[in-house]
């Protein structure tokens, strides 16, 4: 990736961190972090990856939010960040996140049995 990329993919980062967060008044979509935006070479495609809060349901309805959105919110892209074009966006899941999580609930699970063996013997 270049660094044009990624300049552009940090700037964007920052900006729809502020407009999903204080301008889009959908209410499927809830509490989002936006956890990364990786942009093509061409800057014609940006991959957003986010995080939200909630259970399974709670997470599609913001993706399904924030794909009506979709118009709006490159709109505003567009007018923060000059560009000849405005990258076309696409919205993912962070699955890092929940993996980092599992991981680090199967550690305490192992520290808890490792105790638990301890006091035993």
């Amino acid at each position: 990736m270049s660094l044009r990329a990624n300049k552009v993919g940090e700037q964007m980062k920052k900006e729809l961190g502020e407009i999903i967060g204080r301008k889009i008044k959908d209410p499927r979509v809830g509490f989002v972090t936006v956890t990364d935006v990786q942009v093509t070479g061409d800057l014609q495609q940006a991959t957003v990856y986010i995080s939200v809060l909630g259970n399974e349901e709670q997470r599609e309805n913001t993706l399904k939010g924030l794909a009506k959105a979709k118009g709006f919110i490159r709109s505003e892209i567009g007018q923060r960040i000059r560009l000849r074009k405005t990258p076309e966006i696409f919205f993912e899941f962070d699955e890092s996140i929940d993996y980092g999580n599992r991981i680090e609930s199967l550690l305490h699970q192992i520290q808890d049995d490792e105790r638990t063996k301890d006091k035993e013997d």
